[in-house]
């Protein structure tokens, strides 16, 4: 029997309860032992409604310690912590509960229509948690008891499930399992030599990988603390650099604060690393904060289904338009359409194989096995190559990800929704550089004869099919689409026509 990811952080928790895991806005702090007795509050709940292991409990809510709280008790209790990002439309919402077919729904208040659609589907229970943390799950938390012992798990079994869209059909469900996320956030928090004394300055998200698994996963890991800040904003990022010593966060939140001329070097002298991932790193952006701060930013990459493959080093050459060195534990192999290994510089398919790579899609056997090779390494539907120093480069992506603001967008998601427009005839919506949010969605339509583009109806209607940062950001109308001999699309020339 494996430990729980619980049981592996606790092994590395302050001896001290008091010590502070989280410094929240307007002074407030949650010590370890407040996390302690919170996180065992809510798995006595889960346990006393009957959740077993292996059952999902859906999460629709904003940031904020509660929803921290809840990913532990799930841990330590065994159920499996499915989070959803809020912005997500009711049409969006409506697959994903449906395909996990949760035991529990955890939900704003505010999110009328996802409250409706667990309603409809007749979760068995249903509580709400609202963005100041508050809700009909925390009242039942209040009276449960504050001790919990974490069950032990067995190899393989499940932590987590997040979805991602794929390239074609519906999206898919990842499973993570303890010992993925455990092997991932041991790994980083000795590559990134994270220790008790490190203060995280975190502005991420908690509904994706980077905010939930690999910050929190290296702050859990090392016994340290966190700026616990509900969003990022420049301001208050600022204001909260000088008492922090590492900082994570997409390369949007790099491109912002060097538009703010109060970001000097004398803000960043404490911070020992700036890391950036879930979205490439402008070679343009690198060079402007090491001139600005004095500091190289730290690029990683990885994805959902793998936690983090690859990292420039901690001590050692960052290189601007390199995401790095294989992790500890990862075997990184670029192949060619043979599935042979290519020359060494030539470009070829990232294939990757470890500890963190997950298990496989929820209730699709055949697509865990489509992108797995008989040696066990999985398809990542990236291009790159390898330099003479091992440092890998992405050079693109075969699966045409779309990815802005370190979110995670297929075209295809979009262009099924495009294509049921009246006026559109075809759609290809692909990525161009984007100088905040790294790359943008830009939508090329080809409209039926005689048919003007109404580009604010179109947008209007987007609106209530699609989260907002799937939404296009520029339209393009053209009058046939570009295609090879075997009339595939060919979205290279698009972007290269529109860049």
């Amino acid at each position: 029997m494996k430990p729980n990811l619980f049981a592996a952080f606790a092994a590395h928790f302050p001896s001290d309860p008091a010590a502070p895991l989280l410094e929240l806005p307007a002074g407030a702090t949650l010590s370890y032992g407040q996390m302690l007795a919170g996180s065992a509050q809510l798995a006595n709940v889960l346990t006393g409604l009957g959740l077993a292991r292996g059952d999902r409990v859906s999460v629709q809510a904003e940031k904020s310690v509660s929803f921290l709280l809840l990913y532990l008790a799930c841990l330590r209790s065994g159920v499996v912590f499915h989070p959803l990002n809020p912005g997500y439309t009711a049409g969006e919402m409506r697959y994903f509960l449906a395909n996990a077919e949760p035991t529990m729904f955890v939900g704003d208040p505010l999110l009328v229509d996802s409250w409706a659609l667990a309603q409809a589907l007749a979760v068995p229970h249903c509580y709400t948690l609202d963005a100041a943390g508050e809700g009909s799950l925390m009242a039942a938390a209040r009276t449960a008891p504050s001790t919990f012992e974490t069950v032990t798990v067995a190899p393989g079994e499940l932590a987590a499930l997040l979805y991602s869209s794929g390239t074609t059909g519906r999206p898919k469900g990842i499973m993570l399992s303890h010992a993925n996320l455990a092997a991932n956030a041991r790994a980083l928090t000795n590559a990134w030599q994270f220790t008790s004394s490190d203060v995280l300055l975190h502005a991420l998200p908690v509904f994706h990988v980077h905010g939930l698994f690999i910050a929190l996963g290296c702050t859990l890991m090392s016994g340290s603390r966190a700026v616990f800040l509900p969003r990022f904003e420049p301001a208050a990022v600022m204001a909260a650099l000088p008492r922090c010593s590492v900082m994570m966060g997409v390369p949007t939140y790099y491109t912002r604060l060097l538009a703010e001329p109060a970001f000097d070097a004398a803000l960043a002298r404490h911070v020992r690393v700036f890391i950036s991932g879930s979205a490439p790193l402008l070679s343009e952006t690198f060079e402007a904060f090491e001139r600005r701060t004095g500091q190289p930013i730290l690029e990683r990459y990885g994805m959902t289904e793998t936690s983090v493959i690859a990292a420039n080093p901690l001590h050692g050459e960052r290189r601007a338009g390199a995401v790095g060195l294989p992790l500890a534990g990862m075997h990184v192999r670029l192949v060619d359409e043979a599935g042979e290994p290519v020359a060494p510089g030539a470009v070829g398919h990232v294939q990757v194989r470890g500890e963190s790579v997950f298990d496989g899609y929820w209730r699709l056997p055949e697509k865990t096995r489509e992108d797995r090779t008989p040696e066990g390494f999985f398809n990542t539907g990236d291009d790159g190559r390898l330099d003479a120093q091992g440092y890998l480069h992405l050079v693109g992506r075969s699966k045409d990800l779309i990815i802005t603001g370190g979110l995670n967008v297929y075209p295809s998601e979009i262009e099924s929704v495009l294509d049921t427009l009246p006026a559109v005839a075809e759609s290809a919506v692909i990525a161009l550089p984007h100088p905040d949010f790294g790359e943008q969605v830009v939508a090329v339509l080809v409209l039926h004869a005689g048919v003007a583009f109404d580009e604010a109806g179109t947008r209007a209607q987007l609106k209530t099919e699609l989260a907002n940062y799937k939404q296009p950001k520029r339209y393009v109308v053209m009058a046939a689409l570009p295609r090879n001999a075997m009339g595939k699309v060919q979205k290279n020339q698009l972007r290269e026509q529109l860049a």
